[in-house]
């Protein structure tokens, strides 16, 4: 069932594909979400996608984005990072968080994926949350992006952002998730995480969102906007 955002007198009906269409339309000019951008230059299969994911983890995507492309250009498959060293892995992907232990996680990963499916990860989301350290978040953005799965994925700026709106109530990410599924609609489940890491970077920032000129505010609920611009 879906549920209407708490009203406020100074609020308009909050309408979804209103706020969507006023999202797409603010972000347009902002660079893409890391795992977007990849697909744009080609790396759009389901390992390549995750990979990026895995390397985007407490990353930013400004470190992310470099790292995996100059992983993915020397290694692109799993048979080739398979056959690297989790040394030259690491040397590969050194800015990123958790550079080491991500390099002998992404090594497992594709050793696994060489020898266990013949080198194509299945497009499904229990078997990709069955490797070391990939959460639904992960698994959900890449089956989206690499295998046109309607699923959505959840990450700090998709759960401060619909939270803030008033569209969802929930204390962390994976409500967030379970809260999005009963009412988004199906349509934007994959553009949704698209739109909103952006807008969540540049409008709905963290602290101090810039509401004044937020093309939203007159739906936004501002839950928990305390100090706004």
């Amino acid at each position: 069932m879906v549920t209407e955002p708490e009203p406020r007198a100074d609020k308009v009906p909050f309408d979804i594909d209103d706020v969507l269409a006023r999202v797409r339309e603010a972000v347009r000019g902002f660079a893409d979400a890391a795992m977007f951008a990849l697909a744009a230059r080609g790396h759009d299969s389901l390992f390549e996608q995750l990979v990026a994911c895995i390397l985007s983890i407490r990353t930013l995507d400004e470190v992310s984005l470099p790292a995996a492309l100059a992983l993915l250009q020397r290694a692109s498959t799993p048979e080739a990072l398979a056959s690297m060293r989790p040394d030259d892995l690491d040397a590969l992907i050194r800015p990123v968080t958790f550079h080491e232990a991500k390099a002998h996680q992404l090594h497992a990963i594709a050793v696994r994926t060489r020898d266990e499916f013949g080198g194509k990860l299945p497009c499904d989301a229990q078997m990709l949350q069955s490797f070391k350290g990939v959460g639904p978040k992960c698994a959900h953005l890449a089956l989206g992006i690499a295998c046109g799965h309607e699923a959505i994925s959840v990450d700090i700026h998709v759960h401060r952002v619909t939270n803030r709106w008033g569209y969802v109530k929930a204390g962390s990410p994976e409500a967030t998730m379970a809260a999005l599924e009963t009412q988004l609609p199906r349509r934007y489940w994959v553009e949704l995480n698209r739109l909103l890491v952006p807008f969540g970077k540049h409008v709905c920032t963290g602290s101090r969102p810039r509401c004044s000129t937020c093309p939203v505010l007159e739906s936004c609920r501002q839950v928990g906007v305390t100090n706004p611009r």
